[in-house]
């Protein structure tokens, strides 16, 4: 009777093992996917606490855009402070982007402790690195540009 009832507990194990960790795969993926959303939500709503929440202190972030009068792309760091920042100027104006305004987030891959992500904005596309603090996720690194320039 006890050896059943290990191949019984065996076979309910490997049934709900599959379904677990896509749960857990799931939800990891959500986790990360909230953390570029608080990225985005946090520049288009100037809301400090999205930066905070989804941003890690020590992040890099560069970009490169095409000033208006100009051909060639310019490259521009940005620190945490100055996400910040920026916010608050945002949130200030009350300098809000249109609601129209792309807000996409793609998935690229979640491991368990890294994860990589790509964001469409209206300032242009993103590249997001994720990695996992205290059981948080937290961008740790951006790289943008603005759309390229047209003929």
């Amino acid at each position: 009777m006890k050896m059943a009832t290990v191949w019984i507990a065996a076979a309910v194990a490997m049934v709900m093992a599959p379904t677990t960790a896509a749960a857990q795969e799931g939800s990891e993926q959500e986790a990360v996917r909230r953390a570029a959303l608080d990225y985005l939500e946090g520049f288009y709503e100037g809301d400090t606490d999205k930066i905070r929440r989804g941003i890690h202190p020590e992040v890099i972030k560069y970009g490169f855009f095409v000033a208006r009068d100009q051909q060639e792309y310019s490259g521009e760091p940005m620190s945490f402070q100055e996400m910040l920042d920026y916010a608050t100027r945002v949130k200030e104006r009350g300098n809000y982007p249109d609601a129209s305004a792309p807000k996409e987030v793609i998935v690229l891959d979640v491991q368990d402790q890294t994860a990589a992500v790509k964001v469409i904005a209206w300032w242009g596309a993103d590249y997001l690195h994720l990695a996992k603090y205290d059981g948080h996720w937290k961008i740790i690194h951006v790289l943008w540009q603005t759309p390229p320039p047209g003929p």
